[in-house]
């Protein structure tokens, strides 16, 4: 029986210094030469996600921006997408009567692009984009209304509870949102996608993209719950969120402490007889 293994990055695989351990790499470069099928679903973007994975041999399709779309590693070529439809203009109008001016992600003139108005960011907006300088993503714009361009399909909004909490009640059950504090920073992130878009949905078109039987997961966060309500197995590290813990199987090591790795290499080494030289 073929299984397909997707783990979430960051809290899960990544340590909390946003880096991937020698360890990790080391145990799942390994498996993946001896036949594991291994992917990551992630909030990211695949550039970002692929930074933060260097030395990680993953070779599959890859899912990012938390279900918006699976990307082929290798190649950067979209294979499944989820858009919004003309009713996103309708909710950027209604987060800007909010004073809630966000970070608009979309496909400008076939390029992948962030956008967003420096005057009306937030300090956590600014704490983010510090951690993007550089990226040819970056779109600077004078005026709200010029977030409305192009193909959009990921918004993300960094500011006060008491202004986004509202915002992810009127709309939770509308588009697929993600609203919980940032790991690293702990600044209140609103994230809103179109309802197609989510981990469980492309973790579902991967399986069987990839013609798996099985699935089992790994993550550390409220918004892994769709992908552990559909796995067959999942797995919360020890640092997960309490409500994630509930639908897991089992609770693993942490990601400080290689909890991801250590439980794959403890499998197929038990199952398979498998020593990969990197045992602790």
């Amino acid at each position: 029986m073929n299984t397909l293994y997707v783990s979430d990055l960051d809290g899960t695989l990544l340590r909390s210094d946003e880096t991937i351990s020698e360890y990790t790499s080391h145990i799942i470069n390994g498996l993946i030469d001896r036949g594991m099928i291994f992917s990551y679903a992630t909030a990211r973007s695949l550039i970002t996600a692929k930074k933060v994975t260097r030395g990680l041999n993953a070779q599959i399709p890859l899912i990012v921006y938390n279900g918006a779309f699976v990307m082929d590693n290798l190649t950067g070529d979209i294979l499944l997408a989820n858009y919004f439809d003309d009713s996103v203009y309708d909710l950027l109008d209604d987060l800007f009567m909010h004073h809630v001016y966000p970070i608009v992600y979309a496909y400008i003139e076939e390029k992948e692009k962030f956008s967003y108005v420096p005057k009306l960011c937030t300090a956590g907006m600014n704490r983010f984009l510090d951690s993007r300088e550089g990226d040819v993503r970056t779109n600077i714009v004078d005026r709200e209304k010029q977030l409305k361009s192009g193909d959009i399909f990921y918004i993300t909004c960094i500011d006060e509870p008491k202004k986004l909490q509202p915002l992810y009640n009127k709309y939770k059950n509308i588009f697929h949102c993600v609203y919980q504090a940032d790991i690293y920073t702990n600044d209140q992130w609103l994230e809103i996608m179109p309802l197609t878009a989510s981990k469980s949905h492309a973790v579902k078109q991967l399986q069987s993209l990839m013609e798996c039987e099985k699935l089992v997961v790994f993550g550390d966060g409220r918004n892994d719950i769709d992908m552990f309500a559909l796995a067959d197995e999942s797995y919360a590290v020890q640092n997960a969120h309490e409500d994630l813990k509930k639908y897991a199987t089992a609770i693993i090591s942490s990601n400080d402490d290689d909890g991801v790795a250590r439980w794959l290499e403890s499998r197929f080494y038990s199952s398979c007889n498998i020593d990969l030289g990197l045992r602790r």
